[in-house]
């Protein structure tokens, strides 16, 4: 899952981007509200954490202003405003939920992962391709109830893949998905997580071409894997 995280304070937004990075999330940051907006519009997000007391615009103003224009993804302010009437304005303009800094981080990351179940998804919450399954809400895969220990790119991989089921994704594809826009890398490290990802698959007990390379085009999961055994 993708989270865009709009904070000035590159102390603050560092960490909580490394600690939803330690939880398998993909992690963009912003330092102001314009490269907030560029970013929402260039790619989909599951979750938007959000200052208030940003440069330009204020962080009411923008989550006003992204509720305007239609965007529904979940968002969790962290600020240092600490009143009750900061508290209200804020959820009045579309918050979904309001934190105080200094924070706890554990309860930022439970916060997190209370809204992203409440979002409605287009997709199950627990995907499933035959006997491999990943669960988004623990960030766990197991094949064949064996648990593989993925690193968060490998994650990111076969979440992408999982949600697309038997279509095909282009390595492209597969890097908007799982790489932050500024650390876009070559295709070659596209193929090197494949590998890694398909070698802890076959260690345990998948099949060798569960993911399958449709060649010129990308990758896929096998449909002839697609029903559990």
């Amino acid at each position: 899952m993708k989270v865009l995280v709009i904070e000035d304070d590159r102390t603050i937004a560092g960490l909580v981007a490394e600690s939803l990075a330690h939880q398998q999330y993909i992690v963009e940051i912003a330092y102001d509200a314009e490269t907030g907006l560029d970013y929402l519009e260039a790619t989909a997000f599951d979750l938007l954490i959000l200052d208030l007391g940003l440069p330009g615009m204020d962080g009411l103003s923008f989550c006003q202003t992204i509720r305007q224009r239609g965007h529904s993804l979940p968002i969790l302010i962290l600020t240092a405003r600490d009143t009750s009437s900061d508290k209200v304005m804020g959820l009045d303009a579309g918050a979904d939920d309001y934190m105080v800094k200094p924070f706890d981080l554990p309860e930022l990351l439970a916060r997190v992962r209370a809204l992203l179940r409440r979002k409605p998804l287009p997709f199950a919450p627990i995907l499933h391709w035959g006997a491999l399954i990943l669960d988004p809400d623990r960030a766990k895969v197991t094949y064949n109830h064996q648990e593989l220990h993925l690193t968060p790119k490998e994650y990111a991989i076969l979440e992408v893949l999982l949600r697309h089921g038997s279509r095909i994704l282009s390595r492209s594809a597969i890097m908007d998905y799982a790489w932050p826009l500024d650390e876009m890398p070559g295709e070659e490290t596209v193929k090197v997580h494949l590998r890694s990802l398909r070698h802890k698959l076959k260690a345990v007990g998948a099949p060798a071409n569960l993911i399958e390379t449709v060649y010129g085009f990308g990758y896929r999961l096998n449909p002839n894997f697609q029903s559990a055994t």
